[in-house]
C-alpha cells in the first residue's frame, strides 16, 4: 500500500512536467527506440531515494539494475542504476528521478556529516529535522533524514503535541496549556513545549512536560537553563531539544552542552543537492 502511495505521488510529479506531451522527444525520437542508460553520481555522497525511484521506474515498464541501496556511501563517478527500455519513457522521467535522487541524497549526506561531526564531542545527542519541508516532498525529505541516520522529529501535526508560542499566547500561560494538553491528550502522545527564555524553561519543566525545546537561545542561555534544572532536580525528567539558528559552524558548541536533541530546519530546506546525471550508454534497438 505504501509503495502504491509513493508511486502515485511520483506520477503526479511527472504529470506536472508532462501535462500533455514531451515536445522535444516526440519530434526527435521514434516510438520503438530502446536504450540503456546509467544514473551516475558526480559527487561522493550518501545515497537516498533510490529504492523509491527503482520501484517507480519498474512500474513504468522499464528494466532496472540497482547497484546501490539507500544509505550507501558512494564515490564520485559511481553508477547507481542501469535502466533499459523505451527511450521516450527514460527521457521523460530523467529530470524527475534525478531531482529526487539529488535532493534526497543531499539531505542524507548533510545529516550524516552533522552526526559524525557531533559524535566527536557528544555521542548521545540526536540530530533531528523539523517540519520545515517543501510541500509535496515531506515523505522523501523525512525519509532522507532517516537514511542519513538522523531523527525525523514530527512527521506531521498528528504525531505529537508541540505547544508553541502562539498556542501559549492564545491559552494564556505555559501552565494552563500544559494542563489542558495533559488532560486531553492520548496516552500515546508526548507533550513538548517551545520556550525562548530561561524562566519559561523552568516553568515548562515544573509543569510536567516531556520535552522542552529551547528556541533560538544563545549558548550561555542554554547552559543556564540546564544548570537551573539540575539545581531543581528537574533535568533528568525532561528531554532537552535546542533549535533555531544552529548551523555547521556552531553546532559543536551546542553539542558540548548537556542536551539531548539538536533540530535543524536547514537540513531539509538548505542542504545542497548532489550532482548526478543520466547518460544514455547504448542504443539497443532503433
Amino acid at each position: 500500500m505504501a509503495e502504491e502511495i509513493v508511486f502515485r505521488r511520483l506520477l503526479s510529479f511527472l504529470e506536472e512536467d508532462i501535462p500533455f506531451w514531451d515536445t522535444t522527444t516526440g519530434i526527435l525520437i521514434p516510438e520503438k527506440v530502446v536504450v540503456k542508460a546509467h544514473v551516475v553520481a558526480k559527487q561522493s555522497c550518501v545515497v537516498a531515494g533510490i529504492d523509491d525511484v527503482v520501484h517507480f521506474l519498474e512500474r513504468l515498464g522499464l528494466q532496472v539494475t540497482q547497484f546501490i541501496k539507500d544509505g550507501d556511501v558512494v564515490e564520485k563517478g559511481a553508477t547507481l542504476l542501469e535502466v533499459v527500455g523505451s527511450a521516450k519513457t527514460i527521457l521523460a522521467v530523467e529530470r524527475l528521478i534525478l531531482n529526487i535522487l539529488m535532493h534526497c541524497s543531499g539531505i542524507a549526506t548533510e545529516v550524516r556529516r552533522l552526526i559524525e561531526l557531533v559524535r566527536r564531542v557528544n555521542g548521545r545527542v540526536r540530530i533531528a529535522a523539523t517540519r520545515k519541508t517543501l510541500p509535496g516532498l515531506r515523505y522523501f525529505e523525512k525519509k532522507a533524514v532517516a537514511i542519513g541516520g538522523g531523527d525525523t522529529h514530527r512527521l506531521s501535526l498528528t504525531d505529537a503535541i508541540l505547544i508553541k508560542d502562539n498556542h501559549i499566547k492564545i491559552i494564556g500561560s505555559i501552565e494552563e496549556a500544559t494542563r489542558i494538553a495533559r488532560r486531553k491528550a492520548s496516552f500515546m502522545h508526548k507533550v513538548e513545549i517551545e520556550v525562548s527564555t530561561i524562566e519559561d524553561a523552568v516553568k515548562a519543566a515544573e509543569s510536567g512536560v516531556d520535552i522542552i525545546m529551547l528556541d533560538n537561545m544563545k549558548l550561555e542561555e542554554v547552559a543556564t537553563v540546564i544548570e537551573e534544572l539540575k539545581k531543581r532536580g528537574l533535568r533528568k525528567k525532561v528531554v532537552i531539544e535546542v533549535s533555531g539558528g544552529i548551523t555547521p559552524e556552531n553546532i559543536l558548541d551546542y553539542a558540548k552542552l548537556d542536551i539531548d536533541v539538536i533540530s535543524c530546519g536547514y537540513i531539509t530546506l538548505s542542504s545542497r543537492a548532489i550532482d548526478m546525471s543520466l547518460e544514455v550508454v547504448e542504443v539497443i534497438e532503433e
